[in-house]
């Protein structure tokens, strides 16, 4: 369970300081704006998405260290698809600013992407 811990040190205050920036930036910008997905419902994706795809990438290193980057690779595209399953009333929705949107959503995804990914890279070079 070190290996959890250790993520879950960093990521707990990682995504709580990237869900309060964003939440108070929504806030301020909802005079101009009128978001789809709240802060929550994104973060709520992300973390969770985040959380299970290295929950699964520390069970693939412990039984199959040789192949954590492949799992870490087939966990990614995985978490892609399920965006954009997250993101399909957005696609098929009449939305006045879908770049707004988007950027509200895929942001956060590619900071916590980056986040996976160097605790991939640790994962890695630990085993």
């Amino acid at each position: 369970m070190n290996k959890t811990t250790d993520f879950l040190k960093y990521f707990i205050p990682f995504s709580i300081v990237l869900f309060v920036v964003q939440y108070f930036t929504m806030q301020f910008l909802s005079d101009k704006f009128t978001f789809l997905y709240s802060a929550w419902s994104i973060y709520l994706f992300n973390i969770v998405a985040t959380f299970l795809v290295y929950l699964f990438l520390i069970f693939v290193n412990k039984n199959f260290a040789n192949y954590t980057g492949f799992a870490f690779l087939g966990a990614s595209f995985f978490r892609m698809m399920a965006a954009i399953l997250f993101l399909i009333p957005l696609i098929k929705g009449d939305v006045k600013s879908p770049i707004v949107d988007l950027s509200t959503f895929f942001i956060p995804y590619f900071l916590f992407l980056l986040f996976e990914t160097y605790f991939t890279i640790r994962l890695i070079n630990k085993g």
